[in-house]
């Protein structure tokens, strides 16, 4: 059954065209991911869907099932001016998430409004809510949204799209269109919103630079490239090696193309000035076929081998910082020296302090306590979400030029800034685009480049793939990887941390930063282990307590018989999580590996996700 449906549509701002007359099914219960490079039109496509744009072009039709409920969640979204949180996540037709929005206000007015508060507990009883409103607070919760009286205008961009995360999921809907869910949320929110959207009711069109999140949520990838519409099925690896077949196919295609136009234009030289019918027609056909040969594109490879400012033996030294505001403990007691070519992921949730961390390193901030030491040869190149400052009165190329001409080279060899600007997807014909005409992706990867051309040698990059596209995350990881200097990144992006990180900063809150010596897949391993096992003492005291009660002969029997099948069960959830953490450190690494290899790799950690879950539900059971 369809559910949603584009049908011939197409979409243009004055010259530029996205798309034309696309065609996108959407079937019921489908996950389907939609990528594409920055400015090629992804969120366009996503509001035609919606219903917030109008389709463009003759018979263009925007189809959604009469039986779906549809949710759209946009980048940035945009609430009421004088809403309040609770208004916010509770405006619903639902009667039972309004009757949950009437006793939670009857809460609020407590004891001013006793008989309010009686007639709403009435409601619950009736309209039986109490269930979702326990899944309502556990939402609220895991969004870390805490004061539901805070005006909606009060807050940051980043919490209105927890606000608006939050009502989406409260809805529940069946049919819904995302766009970069997982910005602005920390990896604790990410994985809980993986396992939500994993239920099968669901349906699900989004945009999403989260390559984790593909693999392990989405069924079908959709690719907008060059404005047309290529349709994958299977997960993010299937799509990498099904596109791998496709250029494949493309580029013998194109050698073929190539021979026939050389021959075709030895035969045009060779015909005399006077033209008949059929030889025009001929010639018609060489100039299709030039403009095919012309437009074909291939998987661009980034090898920029950069020669940098030297760093000297002293680097960045961090001798026992701390840093407080009043009773909020953010760093206490920090101690590290920075080594040659390290690269750094740092990690934590929102608000315990990576920001001020990151300006004490680059000395914008003082610490409290012990001191930041920065070598002489040092460069920063900070890249922050509040530094993004374009004139957008300026061309892009003239941008990159008032910054720099060039960057050198190993062997003497010069990168010019217009090469550069190529190397990250600027073709020259956009390079003269002026600032002001660009899309949100596509001034986050101009911001990044103005980093870049002042040739720093240590890189500080907080969030840096917020807002770019899958293929820019590409090249941009290709570039770390070469980069001759330090690299520190703040990120919520798990498969970017774990192909660059050698270690992470794991800020534990309450000034705690551990220092975590692998990948952040093997943290993440480490910390469900540690978990479990916390459970696991909980569970022990559990079955304790019960021996005492005065049935203890009965009861302790069964809690031996439960205790040889929880060891059973511990000893088989270590080993799948020991083999989790192997082939996730296999697939972190998967410029190495065969798209074969790929997709092999990706359907065994979903069958290794899958055992692990059912495990841990029975271990739950057990303990009680």
């Amino acid at each position: 059954m369809i559910y949603l449906e584009l049908k011939n549509v197409s979409k243009s701002y004055g010259e530029k065209v996205l798309f034309n007359g696309v065609d996108l099914p959407v079937n019921k219960g489908a996950k389907m991911a939609l990528v594409a490079k920055n400015g090629t039109g992804k969120s366009t496509l996503l509001r035609v869907a919606a219903g917030i744009d109008n389709p463009e072009g003759v018979g263009s039709e925007c189809y959604v099932h009469r039986d779906a409920r549809l949710a759209y969640l946009p980048q940035e979204p945009d609430f009421g001016n004088n809403q309040t949180v609770l208004e916010a996540v509770f405006d619903s037709d639902n009667e039972i998430i309004r009757t949950v929005r009437e006793y939670e206000e009857a809460l609020i007015l407590g004891g001013e409004n006793g008989e309010r508060l009686q007639k709403a507990l009435t409601k619950m009883d009736r309209l039986q809510a109490w269930d979702t409103e326990a899944k309502i607070k556990e939402t609220l919760s895991k969004l870390n949204i805490k004061d539901i009286n805070q005006q909606v205008a009060t807050l940051s961009g980043g919490q209105r799209k927890r606000v608006a995360l939050a009502k989406l999921v409260i809805d529940a809907p069946d049919l819904i269109i995302m766009d970069e869910p997982t910005n602005h949320l920390d990896l604790d929110m990410i994985e809980w919103l993986e396992d939500w959207l994993q239920d099968s009711k669901l349906t699900l069109l989004m945009v999403t630079h989260d390559r984790y999140f593909l693999e392990r949520v989405c069924d079908t990838i959709t690719e907008l490239d060059g404005g047309e519409l290529y349709k994958y099925s299977g997960n993010y690896s299937d799509y990498l090696n099904k596109k791998a077949l496709r250029y494949e196919i493309s580029g013998a295609e194109h050698e073929k193309d190539k021979k026939r136009l050389k021959k075709e234009l030895a035969w045009a030289r060779r015909m005399p000035s006077a033209r008949t019918t059929k030889s025009k027609s001929r010639l018609d056909k060489v100039d299709q076929l030039q403009d095919k040969v012309g437009s074909h594109k291939s998987q661009d490879e980034l090898t920029i081998e950069i020669k940098g400012q030297r760093l000297g033996k002293k680097i960045l030294e961090s001798h026992n910082i701390s840093k407080s505001y009043g009773d909020l403990n953010l760093v206490e007691n920090f101690d590290y020296k920075f080594r040659r070519r390290e690269r750094v992921g740092i990690i934590g949730p929102n608000g315990v302090g990576k920001s001020t961390f990151l300006g004490m390193l680059t000395k914008e901030i003082r610490p409290d306590t012990g001191k930041v030491v920065v070598g002489d040869n040092t460069v920063f190149g900070y890249y922050n979400q509040e530094g993004m400052k374009l004139d957008g009165d300026k061309r892009v190329i003239e941008v990159i030029r008032a910054i720099a001409e060039y960057i050198p080279l190993e062997k003497g060899l010069k990168l010019t800034a217009a090469s550069l600007l190529e190397k990250f997807l600027f073709n020259r014909k956009q390079q003269q685009v002026y600032v002001s005409q660009l899309s949100g992706g596509e001034k986050r990867r101009l911001y990044l480049l103005t980093i870049l051309m002042k040739n720093p040698n240590f890189l500080i990059l907080d969030e840096p793939t917020n807002d770019l596209d899958i293929v820019t995350i590409n090249v941009l990881e290709e570039f770390l990887l070469d980069f001759p200097g330090c690299v520190l990144i703040v990120s919520h992006d798990r498969f970017f941390l774990d192909k660059l990180a050698q270690h992470i900063f794991v800020f534990e809150g309450n000034g705690v930063i551990r220092d975590w010596n692998g990948t952040f897949s093997e943290y993440r391993t480490d910390l469900k282990a540690r978990q479990l096992e916390e459970k696991r003492e909980a569970g022990k005291e559990e079955v304790a307590s019960k021996v005492a009660v005065p049935e203890a002969k009965t009861e302790n029997q069964i809690s031996q018989d439960q205790r040889k099948a929880i060891n059973r069960l511990e000893s088989q959830i270590a080993k799948l999580e020991k083999r989790k953490a192997s082939v996730s450190a296999k697939f972190a690494d998967a410029e190495k590996l065969s798209p074969d290899e790929i997709a092999k790799l990706g359907r065994e950690l979903n069958d290794l996700n899958e055992q692990i879950e059912e495990k841990e539900m029975e271990w739950m059971e057990m303990v009680g």
